[in-house]
Formats: C-alpha cells, sequence, structure tokens
C-alpha cells in the first residue's frame, strides 16, 4: 500500500503549498501593486525497473498574475501608479537589483527614496537621495523634482530619474520578498518611454471573493489526500490480517 501512501502524501503537501500560497495572497489583498501568486501542480512518474505506478505530485509557485489592479486616486505627489508593463526598480536587500509594482513612495530618514516595503528606488546611478529642504515631486516620466520651498515660485529642478523597466521579452521570477527579478541573475533595460502616474497609486490584483473560493477548495482536497491514507492504512491492515489467516 506504499504506493497509495506516498501518492496521497505528496498531494497533502502539495496542498499545505497552495494553502500557504492562497493565504499570502490574502494577506496582500491591501497591498499596493501586490500581483497574485500562482501555482503550479505536475504529476511525475517514477521511472524503475518495476510498474511506472507511482504517481506523485510535484508543486511550488512559480510565478504570478500580472493583471493590472484598480487605480486609486490619493493626491500625495510622491505616490505613483505604473502604467502599462512597466516596473520599478529597486534595491533589495542584499544588495541587487529587484523590481515591484508597488509606488507608494516616501522619504526615508536617510534622504533617500524607499517605497512602502522600505527598499531604496533605483535611478540612472544607484539609490535617488533627495535635499532635507526641498518639495519632492515626481513627473509622469519618473523624473525626480525638487522645487526650493524658500523660492516656491523658481521652476524645480530635476536631480533625477526613477528607472522604469518593462519585463515584456524576458522571464523573470518573484521572490519570497515580493520582489520580482531576472531569472538567472541580470538586470532589465531601462523603458524610456514607460509613464507613471502621480499621485495615485495602483491596488493589489488579488480578488478576495475568489481567494475564499480557493482556500475552501484546497481544505476539502487536503481533507480528501487524508482519507486516503486511512483508506491505505485499513487496506494494509487487511491484507495482514488474511495472511495471519494463511
Amino acid at each position: 500500500m506504499d504506493r497509495l501512501i506516498w501518492t496521497a502524501v505528496t498531494g497533502m503537501n502539495a496542498s499545505m503549498a497552495r494553502e500557504r500560497m492562497i493565504a499570502s495572497n490574502m494577506a496582500n489583498a491591501q497591498t499596493p501593486g501586490f500581483r497574485a501568486e500562482v501555482m503550479a501542480q505536475t504529476p511525475m512518474t517514477l521511472e524503475g525497473p518495476s510498474l511506472e505506478v507511482r504517481s506523485m505530485n510535484d508543486s511550488s509557485v512559480y510565478g504570478a498574475q500580472m493583471d493590472a489592479g484598480a487605480l486609486v486616486e490619493t493626491g500625495r505627489p510622491l505616490d505613483l501608479a505604473l502604467q502599462g508593463d512597466a516596473l520599478l526598480s529597486v534595491q533589495a536587500s542584499d544588495g541587487t537589483e529587484a523590481y515591484t509594482r508597488r509606488g507608494d513612495i516616501s522619504i526615508s530618514p536617510a534622504g533617500l527614496l524607499v517605497n512602502g516595503e522600505g527598499v531604496p528606488v533605483l535611478g540612472d546611478s544607484g539609490p535617488i537621495s533627495v535635499p532635507p529642504d526641498g518639495a519632492v515631486a515626481i513627473g509622469q516620466d519618473g523624473a525626480v523634482l525638487v522645487r526650493d520651498k524658500a523660492q516656491p515660485e523658481a521652476p524645480p529642478q530635476q536631480i533625477g530619474r526613477i528607472k522604469l523597466a518593462s519585463w515584456r521579452g524576458s522571464r523573470i521570477e518573484k521572490g519570497l520578498d515580493g520582489l520580482f527579478r531576472v531569472y538567472g541573475g541580470g538586470v532589465l533595460p531601462q523603458d524610456l518611454e514607460a509613464r507613471v502616474i502621480p499621485g495615485a497609486l495602483e491596488q493589489s490584483n488579488v480578488k478576495p471573493s475568489q481567494v475564499l473560493i480557493e482556500m475552501v477548495e484546497a481544505q476539502r482536497l487536503y481533507d480528501i489526500r487524508t482519507k486516503l491514507v486511512a483508506t491505505a492504512k485499513e487496506l494494509d491492515e487487511g491484507g495482514a490480517s488474511l495472511m495471519r489467516l494463511g
């Protein structure tokens, strides 16, 4: 009965992984720019000298749904919503370049532009630093504009430009930190045609009602696979009883 047990157990592991993915999506239903994670489940048959009858389940989170979320106007000059397929370039905790759609930008105590996750926003030459005594705004092309508060009538000065990139034509993957990276390493080229909408934020593309349905389905499937293990135990005990009778 080990074949049935192992098939059921791998299915249970897949159900648990799916429930973790669903929990992550539900927890980020209100996170700006969040992309709902998706999972791939592949049946795998073990090859060997005996009959190939052990079909197991190999599951993993392989990507995210890239559909756009709803736009909400906030009126904050540092908030931005990315149009089309554009991604915002940020510096991950390990120092590498990563990408996100989260555009709730603010100024850190060190004077760096960071988004809501606290990761620095990248420009043409690295993280963007702004002067402490200026009024900062972001243009539609990602230009970072600073106006001297002492001279409000003077035109704003551009101190940098946020690096906007498009993932079309490149394979990207989503990490455990929620950031996208180029598969196998490397960086995406800057998209000079990309545009943003200042004073607005893109909401998460997670649909809570759909996630709740998926959660119920995943729990029921886990219960069914648990019963398979119990059935395998009963069959094994029945076979052992017959052997004792012989």
